[in-house]
């Protein structure tokens, strides 16, 4: 037989297939979750599956994080960033994970930009008339012809060395700086130190212990590839005031637009009802691979029917977290802590007090003896606090 006549034809693989993976994300408790996601998913998608998942109430603040445990680093994902992209530039042994928890000041410098820009960290590099507003400010920062100049001393962690210095830097669109001449911003004073293109901003969590920074202040600049401290551009605030606005300032920087666009997403959602408003990998994604049977279903009218809107679908959902939350926050009141219905309990309890059926501590024994005595009597109850302190027995008595 010819080598032509024994070729095998493969069957053809539909590309979806091969675009998969399987990714594992914690919670705050440590408890971790597996998601099977298509290699284009973005941070903002895994968000919204997680939310469903977990009958989650959706504030918008939920929020992929990326953390660095042997570089005690941790930075947010941008909700426009592939998160495969993130997993790919990992090392082999290295033990990083995907968090997925609530940051209310993901995009609350949109909200008040005041708290985030001290006037004594910003300039500007052409004149202004009269006073510039932070909402000037973050304009400035979107615009790609205008951009404010932030300013300040950081320690900085000497390359190759355990050593920090404090230095005057500035931050520009073109990158970040510092002066080797005291405060000078002339550019025979100013050196480049790095700029944010290929590099991400990551917070430092352990910088006094890790790294031996001057204040737990701490953030750096990591390229995007796996890497050691060696790669890391170590830097120290003051005070987190100042790495609050060094770091968001940088955020701006870097993505300007997309970051606008990724905080008014949910709430263009809500004005438009069409389906364009939803991410599409989300909606086609939003059931695993072991869910792809199920279809989402109202049981409201008189007839059962299948939902195909994919915005009423997500409605649906968002409907069925918050009554979920609703049974948890029940639960919580009968075991937890003393609500309206435990406070009338107890009242009803002193009113049974007075009552000649009532018995307090006595045993279980005794309790039994004196509902063998009275025997099977219509509509006759007896409640009953046993000697066991845990322990109150309440019987009705009926024919």
């Amino acid at each position: 037989m010819s080598l032509s006549a024994r070729r095998v034809t493969l069957p053809a693989i539909t590309p979806i297939v091969l675009q998969k993976r399987v990714i594992k994300v914690y919670s705050e408790d440590e408890t971790s979750r597996a998601l099977e996601v298509p290699t284009d998913i973005t941070a903002r998608d895994v968000c919204q599956l997680l939310i469903l998942k977990n009958h989650y109430i959706d504030d918008h603040s939920w929020t992929l994080f990326e953390h660095l445990p042997h570089l005690g680093l941790e930075r947010t994902i941008e909700d426009h960033e592939l998160v495969i992209e993130v997993l790919s530039n990992w090392g082999m042994e290295e033990e990083n994970k995907l968090y997925f928890r609530k940051n209310y000041a993901k995009y609350e410098f949109f909200k008040n930009p005041m708290y985030f820009f001290p006037e004594h960290m910003v300039s500007f590099a052409t004149e202004t008339n009269g006073e510039i507003s932070p909402t000037q400010i973050l304009q400035m920062f979107l615009s790609s012809s205008t951009y404010p100049e932030i300013h300040g001393f950081l320690h900085a962690k000497e390359q190759g060395k355990k050593s920090w210095k404090k230095i005057y830097f500035l931050l520009r669109r073109s990158g970040l700086y510092f002066s080797t001449k005291g405060t000078s911003k002339e550019p025979r004073h100013l050196q480049f130190f790095s700029e944010f293109g290929n590099s991400d901003i990551y917070v430092s969590l352990t910088g006094k212990k890790k790294h031996g920074a001057p204040t737990n202040c701490g953030f750096c600049f990591k390229p995007n590839r796996a890497g050691g401290p060696r790669d890391l551009r170590m830097l120290c605030a003051d005070e987190e005031q100042s790495r609050t606005c060094w770091v968001t300032a940088l955020r701006l920087l870097k993505y300007g637009m997309q970051l606008y666009q990724n905080y008014m997403h949910p709430y263009q959602g809500r004005s438009g009802c069409s389906s364009q408003s939803i991410s599409p990998m989300f909606v086609f994604f939003q059931r695993s691979i072991s869910e792809n049977s199920l279809v989402a279903m109202d049981f409201s009218g008189q007839k059962s029917r299948v939902i195909e809107n994919p915005t009423e679908a997500l409605s649906v959902a968002v409907e069925e977290g918050l009554a979920w939350r609703k049974k948890g926050c029940l639960r919580l009141g009968i075991h937890g802590s003393p609500t309206a219905s435990s406070q009338s309990s107890t009242a009803n309890m002193a009113i049974h007090q007075s009552q000649p059926w009532f018995h307090h501590k006595i045993s279980r024994d005794e309790a039994q003896r004196l509902i063998v005595q009275q025997g099977l009597v219509d509509g006759w109850k007896m409640e009953v606090n046993c000697s066991t302190p845990w322990m109150t027995a309440t019987r009705d008595l009926q024919t």
